[in-house]
């Protein structure tokens, strides 16, 4: 009896851990919905309130009507889309590479794109920038897109799953006759799906919420995306948080609705890659 009543006195514990690490969580995002629809008054009003006196949601109408925020919608649902579409394959086909085919200088290849996850962006923001330049494809689809069309990290994590596939798959197509081209896109791509699904998330979250990369490489509201667009809505002489909180508010959403939507594949992702 007393080990039962020790077992359900430490369950009540981790319960109450979670239900308060849940309301951490949540906490900054009711914060976030509730401000927006606060008139000026009372978000700048003391003593502070987490819900407002008086309802006002007439930014979600503005935000529409007096900045282009549909076209910063559009520019990130096209930037953060297609590098998840181009860095999918790539990052595929070089974790394949890596994982399968042997050829000199593999290893230590592999060792220096990892390394490459060690420099933080603002080593190489001048030197990308100046390229991008000179390339001319500053404020373009291209200049926000190609930069990042592969990277260390989604190398790695496909690597890591073709690692945990058996070579008998492949080794049966070998002896068929088929190529290795066709090996790869037609017996081990279509056995990608957890890999895919979960880092497609990480890559759609990481390039839909950059701030500094997509205000270095654009200058116009034709290719502005959401989340450098919202940065540039603080005022000289002050700011409309009211209407700042909404315009984030609304970006949150594909963020949200692409994790709900992918985390049955998220979590055995992540589990088969070994990235735990």
């Amino acid at each position: 009896m007393n080990r039962r009543q020790g077992v359900d006195f430490g369950r009540w514990i981790i319960l109450l851990l979670l239900i308060l690490l849940a309301a951490a969580t949540v906490f900054p995002f009711l914060w976030m919905a509730s401000t927006s629809v606060k008139p000026m008054g009372e978000v700048l009003g003391s003593p502070e309130r987490l819900l407002p006196i008086t309802y006002d949601f007439s930014t979600y109408s503005k935000i529409w009507s007096e900045v282009p925020f549909a076209r910063y919608f559009v520019n990130s649902l096209v930037f953060a889309c297609s590098v998840v579409a181009i860095s999918l394959f790539l990052n595929s086909m070089a974790g394949y590479a890596f994982a399968r085919l042997q050829f000199k200088g593999r290893n230590l290849l592999f060792v220096l794109i990892l390394c490459t996850m060690m420099i933080p962006f603002q080593v190489t923001m001048t030197p990308l920038f100046l390229i991008i330049y000179k390339l001319g494809m500053i404020d373009t689809y291209q200049g926000l897109i190609i930069p990042r069309a592969a990277d260390a990290f989604g190398i790695f994590m496909m690597r890591q799953f073709f690692l945990t596939l058996p070579r008998d798959l492949e080794e049966s197509g070998r002896i068929d006759g088929a190529s290795e081209f066709r090996i790869f896109f037609k017996i081990m791509l279509p056995l990608c799906k957890p890999a895919f699904v979960t880092l497609g998330v990480f890559t759609f979250m990481g390039n839909w919420n950059d701030l500094l990369y997509p205000l270095l490489m654009t200058n116009s509201e034709q290719f502005r995306p959401i989340q450098a667009a919202i940065a540039l809505f603080a005022g000289k002489y002050g700011t409309d948080y009211s209407f700042v909180l909404t315009g984030l508010l609304i970006a949150s959403v594909p963020t949200i609705l692409a994790y709900l939507f992918a985390q049955r594949f998220f979590v055995s992702g992540i589990a088969m890659t070994g990235i735990k």
